[in-house]
């Protein structure tokens, strides 16, 4: 025979009706007549009953043997011989049962169930107390026994599994649960014994707290206070936490001893770190918002940084802004004892190198604390003796600290020691001098009025830094003030002529101005002489057309001072016109463009003030343009820069090049070419600079190159 496929199915449509599953289910579930019920056995003699449970027994009896180490047999031929009323068969199958498995937690329940069920208690609790034994570490057994216990009435059994449960140290909800069994029976002192050794099994703050409740409800506020004290004094630094401080403060506070609260509050906030205290913080600040004042909310928010700070410098001791802020915040409290305990560790954190940059920070904490022994603290003693371990500890020979040397000998000074003072500043000058410590110490003998010694601090200095030229300008305008012109001159020719000087423009201009103050016009035209032999600066140039202006005729005749309402002479502006065309011809000379420019317009500004308009027209027409050009860097690239062409040199080029166009064409003709008209310059050069003229002060830019 052949053998044939699945049937095809022809039409694979869909088919106009569609019914879902759930309509199906809902269909049965309406037709459904009578509700399903399992099949019953009818027996019509007890012959047909044993030979149902023969049989029935020989299937257990293989199930259990093809399956032996599963449960589910074991039970459903319990089961049945409890059903049957068979109890001692049922006994025997959940023995035979244990055998096997003997650690079945369901196993020995459905076992105790069954005996309960049959009203056999005594065998119930025996095997309770079998089950237990074997499986101390079930709490489900524990709690089934204990359960049976109480149901029977049987309280000092109960506890007496309590007890026996309690020696193998369960968690802590079985210890709640015998405390919960001694309130029901109002035993609180049972109770009480049980939280003594709760609280050593489970030594953790919730556990004291937990007792402390209990007190509360069932003892006295004493009780209460010595559970919380107990806690803290048990747990100790490395176990306490901050949920026990609040625990105890808001109790004081709810019996409204404020003050008591507030010490607890302190009191863990000083024996906890910062990371372990927050709520203790938050709670501190909203109690004393409620029941403080305004000097205890000051109080923790000093409490609250001053922990922030130890945290900092604990972090990193070399920290020294935090040492600078905790010692600030100490000072606001006013207790010298913090105060100097905090500067004492800071002073204490010496710089690990011997940099000076690592020095910096570090030094002020000295000063800091000397300042406040001497100001706050009203120990002058104690602030020299600051002073002077501060100066030992400084490597000198490396670096120092002019500020530490003039703040011990100001302090000095403060104390009415100028003898000390001038010792420490002179100690300070001859193991490691420096301008501040020269100045400093001259200005102190300024104020004391002693210019004998302030004339042998100067030489001294100048020995020491002779390029300084504030120290000079100082020292010659001491001796001006002393009234002694000689000595003050002489000072300043010593200075210019120094072959190094720091900046010589500054000490020069001083000069000068010194002999203009004092008349001596003459002196003063000779430094600027003196000066430009030395310099070509566009600024000394217009300075001296700028004094040559300001000195009128009679002053120059005479020496007199003069006077500042009369007008300028036109000597005067003679003598600085000469000074910047003397000033434009170097500069031409020189090609010095930049130079040149920034003099005609100084030029151009002072015939705006005191010229004609035929004199500003003169220096207009001699004003350039700005060009842009290019030139080749050294690495073969280009960059453009700004370029001035003057009026003058641009026609002096054209000049040139007419003439060089002549002589070519007189070579070509064989030298009979006509002679040109002569050319004349000053038309020429008025052209150019007429031309030019325009773009003198503007910034348009002309793009040839």
């Amino acid at each position: 025979m052949e053998s044939r496929g699945p049937p095809r199915v022809k039409n694979k449509a869909a088919a106009p009706v569609q019914i879902s599953a759930e309509q199906l289910l809902r269909e049965a579930v309406d037709r459904q007549e009578l509700p399903l019920q399992a099949p019953t056995t009818r027996f019509e003699d007890l012959e047909e009953l044993h030979e149902y449970q023969g049989r029935k027994r020989r299937e257990f009896e293989n199930y259990v043997r093809r399956s032996r180490t599963s449960l589910k047999p074991w039970a459903q031929y319990a089961q049945f011989e409890l059903e049957q009323k068979e109890l001692a068969r049922a006994r025997s199958v959940f023995e035979r049962a244990l055998d096997v498995l003997p650690n079945s937690v369901p196993l020995w329940i459905k076992y105790i169930e069954a005996e309960i069920k049959t009203r056999n208690i005594s065998h119930a609790r025996n095997l309770l107390d079998r089950a237990v034994t074997r499986l101390p570490r079930v709490d489900k057994l524990w709690y089934k026994y204990l359960y049976v216990e109480e149901m029977l009435g049987n309280v000092t059994g109960t506890r007496q599994i309590f007890d026996r449960w309690l020696k193998w140290e369960p968690a802590e909800e079985i210890w709640n649960a015998y405390i919960r069994l001694e309130k029901r029976y109002n035993e609180y002192e049972r109770a009480r014994d049980i939280f003594r050794s709760y609280t050593i099994v489970h030594p953790f703050p919730r556990t004291w707290i937990k007792w402390a409740k209990f007190e509360e409800e069932f003892g006295t506020s004493d009780l209460v206070r010595e559970v919380f004290q107990t806690a803290v004094e048990s747990l100790g630094d490395q176990y306490v936490d901050e949920k026990l401080f609040v625990s105890y403060a808001r109790y004081e506070a709810k019996l409204k001893e404020y003050d008591r609260a507030r010490a607890i509050y302190k009191f863990g906030l000083d024996n906890l770190p910062r990371a372990r205290s927050m709520l203790l913080h938050k709670e501190y600040t909203t109690f004393e918002k409620q029941f403080g004042d305004r000097e205890g909310i000051e109080d923790i928010v000093v409490s609250k940084r001053r922990r922030q700070y130890e945290e900092q410098v604990q972090e990193n001791p070399k920290n020294y802004d935090a040492w600078f802020d905790w010692a600030r915040l100490e000072e606001t409290t006013g207790d010298a004892g913090p105060i100097r305990d905090v500067y004492e560790k800071a002073v204490a954190q010496i710089p690990p190198a011997q940099e000076k940059r690592l020095w910096r920070r570090y030094i002020f904490l000295w000063l800091f604390y000397a300042v406040w022994e001497e100001t706050d603290a009203k120990n002058p003693d104690r602030a020299r003796q600051i002073y002077d371990t501060c100066l030992g500890l400084i490597p000198h020979t490396k670096f120092t600290f002019a500020k530490v040397w003039l703040q011990k000998a100001m302090f000095e000074v403060r104390q009415g020691q100028l003898t000390a003072a001038r010792k420490t500043l002179g100690r300070a000058i001859g193991m490691t001098p420096k301008d501040r410590l020269f100045k400093g110490y001259i200005e102190l003998e300024k104020k004391l009025f002693e210019f004998q010694r302030c004339r042998m601090l100067y030489e001294k200095h100048i020995v020491y830094n002779p390029a300084n030229c504030g120290t000079w300008i100082q020292w010659a305008e001491l001796e001006r003030g002393l009234d002694d012109l000689h000595r003050a001159r002489a000072i300043f020719e010593m200075g210019i002529n120094q072959p190094v000087l720091d900046m010589p423009e500054v000490l020069w201009k001083a000069y000068i101005d010194f002999e203009e103050e004092e008349g001596e016009f003459e002196r003063t035209r000779e430094l600027y002489e003196r000066l430009l032999e030395r310099t070509d600066h566009p600024k000394v140039w217009i300075s001296y057309a700028q004094f040559e202006i300001n000195i009128p005729e009679e002053a120059d005749d005479t020496g007199d001072e003069p006077d500042e309402e009369q007008p300028v002479s036109d000597a005067a502006k003679s003598r600085a016109r000469k000074v910047f065309e003397r000033a434009h011809d170097s500069f031409r000379s020189k090609k010095l463009k930049a130079e040149r420019v920034a003099l005609l317009n100084a030029w151009l500004a002072f015939e705006k003030t005191h010229g004609s308009e035929e004199d500003m027209a003169k220096i207009q027409r001699q004003m350039p343009r700005r060009t842009k050009k290019k030139r080749r860097l050294e690495d073969g690239s280009f960059e453009e820069y700004v370029d001035y062409v003057f009026p003058a040199d641009d026609q002096q080029a054209k000049n040139a090049m007419n003439l060089l166009a002549m002589a070519q064409a007189w070579k070509k003709t064989g030298g009979t070419v006509a002679a040109a008209p002569p050319i004349d310059a000053d038309a020429a050069t008025g052209t150019a600079a007429s031309s030019g003229s325009s773009h003198g002060d503007d910034d348009d830019d002309d793009d040839r190159d």
